[in-house]
């Protein structure tokens, strides 16, 4: 009886093409990490814009006015948006994506709205950087105040 074997000719990838995969591995995974929502504190859906009108209560009640401190805002995370009152009786809007990577914010102190992924600070009174590394405003949001009630438009 023989015990030979025979060997059967196996290929391998090239080193390039290991490379090239885990490289788009990588990438893929950092892009997850930056901009999707599973690491954001605030729970906002990521993929869609500012009243959008996809959510459930666009074009309905967000909240009421009593709901947003002076000086300070809430997230709503369903929706994308973050209402602020830089000044008593003054509300406005904007979108709760950070416009560094994509997170969302997760809250709203000390005047500015915050993004927890790289440390991004926005004005409650106008959107714009008070921090970095966001490299532009947060977008506005149309939003109306109807007596006690904050709609988005």
């Amino acid at each position: 009886m023989s015990t030979e074997s025979q060997s059967v000719p196996v290929q391998v990838p090239a080193r390039r093409t290991v490379i090239a995969c885990v490289g788009a591995a990588g990438l893929a995974a950092a892009l997850t990490a930056c901009g999707g929502g599973s690491d954001n504190a605030g729970g906002a859906d990521d993929t869609k814009p500012a009243g959008d009108g996809g959510g459930k209560d666009a074009g309905g009640v967000l909240g009421k006015t009593s709901d947003i401190p002076q000086g300070g805002g809430k997230i709503f995370a369903a929706q994308g948006v973050v209402v602020t009152q830089p000044t008593a009786g003054q509300f406005k809007a904007f979108s709760a994506k950070c416009t560094h990577q994509g997170c969302a914010v997760s809250s709203v102190s000390g005047g500015t709205i915050n993004c927890p992924c790289h440390g991004s600070k926005f004005d409650v009174a106008d959107g714009s950087v008070k921090g970095g590394p966001a490299p532009s405003p947060l977008p506005a949001a149309a939003i109306s105040v109807e007596g006690d009630s904050i709609k988005l438009a």
